[in-house]
C-alpha cells in the first residue's frame, strides 16, 4: 500500500486539479480552454475513483491495475487534445484550424497503430498492454509537440502571458515524464524516482491555476523576455 507521503502528494494533486477548474470558472475561462479544464476535471474524478478502488481491492489487485491503466490512457488522450487546443490558440490568426485538427487525428491514429504493432510483437497480447503502450507513446508525442509549439511561440513572437504559462508548464510535465521513464530504465532500483511524476502532477495544476487566477487573458509578456534575438 502507498505510504503517508504518497497519500499526501496524491491528496494535494487532487485538490489542485479541482482548484484549476474552480479558478477557470471564476475567471470565465472554462469554455475558452475547454479541453484543458475537462482534463483537470476528469483527472480529479479519476483520482477519487482510484482511491476508492484501491481501498476496496488493494494496490496489487487486477481491479486496481485495470482501472489505473484504462483511466491513465483516457487522461493521456485528453491531455493530448488539450495540447492541440493550445496549438489552435497560437495559430488562431492564421485560420489553419482544419489542418491542425487533421494532423492531430493522424498523429493520434498513427500512435495507436504503432502501439498496436508493439504489442503484437510481444508475448503479452492483451488489451491492457496496448493501453499502456498507447499512454507511453502519447506522452512522448506530446513532449515533441510541446517543444515544437514553444518554437512556434518564439518564432511568431507570441506574447499572451496565460498561453505561454500553459505551454511552458505542459512542457515541464512532459519532460518530467520522459526523464522518469529514462531513469527507471537505466536505474530501476534508485529510490525516489517514482516521486518525480506525482510531484510534477501537483506542479502542473498549480501552474494552470495560477495562469487562470492571476493572468488575465489580455496580459502580455514583452518579446525580449522570451528570447534574446541577436542583432
Amino acid at each position: 500500500m502507498p505510504g503517508s507521503v504518497d497519500y499526501a502528494i496524491w491528496l494535494l494533486g487532487t485538490l489542485l486539479e479541482l482548484g484549476v477548474v474552480v479558478c477557470a470558472i471564476s475567471r470565465k475561462s472554462f469554455r475558452r480552454y475547454l479541453c484543458l479544464n475537462l482534463y483537470m476535471l476528469l483527472s480529479f474524478l479519476v483520482s477519487a475513483g482510484r482511491y476508492e478502488v484501491l481501498s476496496l481491492y488493494g494496490l496489487k489487485s487486477f481491479e486496481y491495475r485495470y482501472f489505473y491503466f484504462y483511466s491513465d490512457a483516457l487522461l493521456t488522450v485528453f491531455l493530448y487534445l488539450g495540447l492541440i487546443t493550445l496549438y489552435l490558440h497560437v495559430f488562431d490568426e492564421m485560420k489553419v484550424e482544419s489542418h491542425l485538427r487533421l494532423v492531430a487525428v493522424i498523429l493520434l491514429a498513427g500512435t495507436a497503430v504503432f502501439s498496436y504493432f508493439v504489442v503484437e510483437q510481444s508475448q503479452q497480447r492483451i488489451l491492457t498492454r496496448f493501453v499502456f503502450e498507447l499512454s507511453q507513446n502519447l506522452y512522448f508525442v506530446g513532449l515533441v509537440l510541446t517543444y515544437l509549439l514553444w518554437g512556434a511561440i518564439l518564432k511568431l513572437r507570441e506574447t499572451r502571458a496565460r498561453l505561454i504559462q500553459l505551454v511552458l508548464s505542459m512542457g515541464m510535465y512532459f519532460s518530467a515524464f520522459a526523464a522518469t521513464f529514462a531513469l527507471k530504465n537505466m536505474f530501476p532500483r534508485v529510490p525516489g524516482v517514482g516521486y518525480i511524476i506525482p510531484v510534477f502532477g501537483c506542479l502542473l495544476p498549480l501552474a494552470w491555476a495560477y495562469a487562470f487566477w492571476r493572468l488575465p487573458e489580455d496580459a502580455r509578456i514583452a518579446p525580449a523576455r522570451l528570447a534574446v534575438v541577436p542583432r
